[in-house]
């Protein structure tokens, strides 16, 4: 029965016995295979609540498709009402509103959901129609709402993952995070388990295509879909049958009535021609219509001839509105930005000194040298005239065309010293903060980056511990080569490449390595232009190790080359060590035992002088690789067991891991699977505790490749599918290697 509550404990057993029946299992070997007693499992037959551990480890064992995690997550039904406020004064749309919800009355074909999909141009009203679609019909849906914005056309970040998406729905039902499946297919069969038999209503707003909303539909005849997007989701439509309804500008009688709604029935009765004038110019789309009602409402003594002047004034930038509404979109705001106080009105203006539509409070506080409390009381106030959007949590977007208007406005508002100094100040607060953030990170690296002094009104994030740390560096990833180009702009070079240098805990751990070359790039040239020798060879180092990742062999040999040659010259040891460890790990990968070991002997010694204990695991393990080479696997076991209890003395669980991951392949090599297996599963856990994605890829990769030869098929799957997912959300190249490992599995 739809909406009905469960009871975990009974409806868990019944269907965990079902299951075993029907494969032929019995009790007895499902707990050897899950790694629990017979005896709890038999209180948990008789309607004792599972754990999740415990109902994940059976559900991959019977290979239930998520039911019996669904069913241990039930115990408290939770129900979500995501859906955001609909337009307060919504007009008109009666046509596409009765097509839509005779698609949710008379079309729904049985064990299915009900999708509606509304497509057509911006600023056409998409969003406020499936809002307010789904407020009308919310009370015919008992188990709740979610929404997303899927982030389809959006000027900043990219479309959301459906992955991420998922696990946002989940954790809305309910599902703890250390219960919730990495790989996106097991989050798909989770979520439509958890909505099997419920009567949701899901929006998924701003979709990109049908791709990135297939994995979100659920497969429950009780629920229902609705489905925006800049474009026409035939794809989706004949896979689900889903209503289509393309969105146009609204008619006249629309339009005035819009109009009438926020400017009131005396203006409009007093002046119709003019009224009929500003919707035409507005071509009837809702946004243009709103804004520019607004405008008016807000100048209740001017009459409405005087907007229209300024329209007429502004003529091909309203004959782009009904096709690209950028023109008159920026005309609008340019009268919300006359009726802005002096200090609202600066904020604005200085946020186009920023090369992105998208930055955080204490960001746009630095910027503008206002404390955090007063850069948010702005931003508040730009956001409640629509100059800029609220976003998650404490940040705040521009439309990109607004970001245009406001970079006009800090070039003709701002003397050149005004626009430098804000520059300045935001720069510096993102490298003293990333500074900040990266030694939370890897407390235990020698921290050789000299950042110079900055200014009183900076005042950088401090992160107590490496979590809140890691949390700041994914909210800034998408901004860090904005902040390195508008560094440049203004002739701050030396910040440039130091806020690239400042992150490379954040690169090594997770970063994307599309994002990794075009900054470590932008930096090499900011360093050019400075002239420092020392930053050149620094950032080629940091650069050679993506192209090694990229297996751009020949280009990172060369980037090694040419800044050990710098580094020599200037005597930069320290330096030197770290580029002479990558050369040395670049000749091991190229199977090369006598070209990786002097590098590493040579870096080695240097690490030991300098007092570098991080820098000492990584060679070590170099050495132990390039033993394993030679077929010496005894000894090559005896140099890396030795350099993870210098990982595990200082601390380090990333070397550890590394270690970890570099032993297994010895066991491996030597023909002791279940020794490598028993190193990958101690790896992982270290991974987990750094967070670190890109080594977590790589263990579990290695780790599908121990368990396939074991033939523990379904768990290398498992292990290779999770492997997929990271590889692929840090743009790793690693990621075609692991797709061919499963076509091979089948």
């Amino acid at each position: 029965m739809p909406g009905s509550a469960f009871t975990p404990g009974s409806e868990f057993g019944a269907e965990l016995e079902r299951l075993l029946t029907s494969r032929g299992m019995s009790w007895r070997v499902l707990a050897d295979k899950v790694g629990y007693t017979p005896s709890w499992l038999s209180k948990v037959k008789n309607g004792t609540p599972p754990s999740a551990e415990l109902a994940r480890r059976c559900d991959q064992v019977l290979d239930a498709g998520g039911r019996l995690m669904a069913l241990a997550t039930e115990s408290v039904p939770s129900r979500p009402a995501q859906l955001p406020a609909a337009a307060a004064r919504f007009v008109g749309r009666e046509r596409e509103l009765g097509l839509l919800h005779e698609a949710l009355v008379d079309d729904r074909q049985l064990g299915t959901p009900a999708v509606m999909a509304v497509d057509g141009s911006p600023g056409v009203g998409k969003t406020a129609l499936a809002l307010k679609l789904a407020h009308d019909v919310a009370m015919q849906f008992v188990d709740g709402q979610l929404y997303v914005d899927l982030r389809g056309y959006s000027p900043d970040g990219g479309p959301a993952r459906p992955t991420d998406v998922l696990g946002d729905f989940l954790a809305a039902l309910g599902v703890a995070t250390d219960s919730m499946p990495a790989d996106q297919e097991q989050r798909a069969k989770l979520f439509r388990s958890l909505v099997n038999q419920r009567r949701l209503l899901i929006v998924l707003d701003n979709a990109a295509d049908s791709v990135q909303v297939e994995p979100l539909l659920p497969g429950s005849g009780y629920c229902a879909v609705i489905v925006t997007s800049r474009r026409r989701l035939s794809g989706m439509a004949m896979r689900t049958n889903a209503r289509q309804v393309t969105l146009g500008p609204m008619t006249g009688a629309e339009s005035q009535l819009l109009l009438r709604n926020v400017i009131g029935d005396d203006r409009v009765d007093a002046e119709p021609a003019a009224i009929s004038a500003l919707a035409k110019h507005c071509a009837h789309l809702p946004l243009a219509l709103r804004i520019a009602a607004e405008r008016v409402a807000t100048h209740p003594h001017h009459p409405v001839d005087e907007l229209l002047e300024e329209l007429d004034s502004d003529e091909h930038r309203l004959d782009g509105l009904a096709t690209d509404d950028s023109l008159a979109v920026r005309s609008v705001f340019s009268w919300s930005y006359r009726d802005l106080s002096s200090e609202s009105a600066r904020m604005f203006r200085l946020l186009g000194v920023f090369r992105r539509g998208q930055i955080s409070t204490p960001a746009a506080a630095a910027l503008a040298g206002v404390s955090p409390v007063q850069g948010r009381r702005l931003l508040e106030r730009l956001a409640s005239v629509h100059l800029v959007e609220g976003v998650e949590r404490d940040r705040y977007r521009m439309h990109d065309l607004l970001h245009v208007y406001a970079a006009e406005l800090v070039q003709s508002e701002e003397t050149e010293q005004s626009r430098r100094e804000a520059a300045i100040r935001l720069t510096d607060w993102y490298l003293r903060t990333a500074e900040r953030a990266n030694e939370a990170l890897a407390p235990f690296r020698v921290h050789m980056l000299e950042v110079p002094t900055s200014g009183p009104s900076v005042t950088p994030l401090d992160f107590h511990t490496p979590v809140e740390a890691l949390r700041w560096c994914d909210g800034e990833v998408a901004n860090l080569l904005p902040v390195m180009e508008t560094a440049l702009a203004y002739g701050l070079a030396g910040t440039a490449w130091r806020l690239c240098i400042a992150s490379w805990d954040y690169f090594r751990l997770r970063m994307p390595m599309g994002v990794w070359v075009a900054t470590h790039e932008l930096a090499a040239q900011a360093a050019r232009v400075e002239g420092d020798r020392f930053a050149e060879a620094w950032v080629q180092t940091n650069l050679a190790v993506a192209k090694h990742r990229l297996h751009d062999f020949d280009a990172a040999t060369r980037l090694y080359e040419e800044a050990l040659a710098t580094r020599r010259e200037i005597g930069d040891r320290h330096g030197e060590a770290w580029t002479l460890a990558g050369l040395g790990l670049l000749a091991a990968e190229q199977r090369d035992p006598d070209g990786a070991e002097r590098p590493a002997q040579q870096a080695l010694a240097l690490f030991r002088d300098l007092g570098d204990r991080h820098g000492e695991v990584t060679t070590m393990a170099t050495l132990g690789e390039v033993r394993q080479l030679r077929g010496d696997n005894h000894g090559a076991l005896v140099t890396l067991h030795e350099a993870l209890w210098v990982a595990q003395d200082s601390d380090d669980a990333s070397d550890q891991a590394e270690t970890l991951l570099k032993i297994a392949g010895v066991y491996l090599a030597d023909g002791q699977p279940g020794r490598a297996l028993d190193s990958l599963d101690q790896a992982l856990v270290a991974t987990r505790d750094v967070r670190n994605r890109m080594l977590e890829a790589g263990v579990l990769f290695r780790r599908g490749i121990v368990l396939r030869e074991l033939d523990r098929t379904g768990e290398a799957k498992e292990s290779l599918a999770a492997a997929l997912a990271l590889y692929e959300e840090v743009d790793d190249h690693r990621a075609g290697d692991v797709r061919a490992e499963l076509d091979a599995l089948g």
